[in-house]
């Protein structure tokens, strides 16, 4: 099981940009997927976006497409969520997810081996 630890959440403006990292400790991290979900206060935490394990294939969430783009270095062990665009909407807790294993994407809470701590965003109107 993979170690995460995200960072560059904030309080940002609408309109604004933030790009949050997560690293991972370990040698496996370029064998999985990785994917960023978020939760906002009162809901359940949401898929937003995944890339696979060479970062070769994105997915994102309708309401992120266009403004967001997940992105990984293997070399750095670290996978980027930035954010554009930001929205009210967007306010969440996010958090970065390592895939179970080397054959899933991680697109729901069930393909998650490792959570991230989450980080906050916050985006004022």
């Amino acid at each position: 099981q993979v170690q995460l630890v995200e960072s560059g959440g904030g309080l940002v403006q609408a309109g604004d940009s933030l790009r949050l990292s997560c690293t991972a400790s370990g040698r496996t991290f370029s064998t999985r997927a990785m994917g960023w979900f978020r939760q906002a206060p009162g809901k359940e935490r949401e898929f937003v976006a995944d890339i696979s394990r060479s970062g070769g294939n994105t997915y994102y969430v309708d309401s992120v497409k266009g403004r967001f783009t997940i992105s990984r270095d293997n070399a750095k062990n670290t996978v980027y969520l930035q954010m554009n665009s930001l929205k009210p909407e967007d306010t969440a807790v996010y958090y970065c997810a390592a895939a179970r294993s080397v054959y899933v994407r991680v697109k729901d809470h069930a393909d998650v081996g490792s959570w991230g701590q989450g980080t906050q965003v916050t985006v004022s109107s």
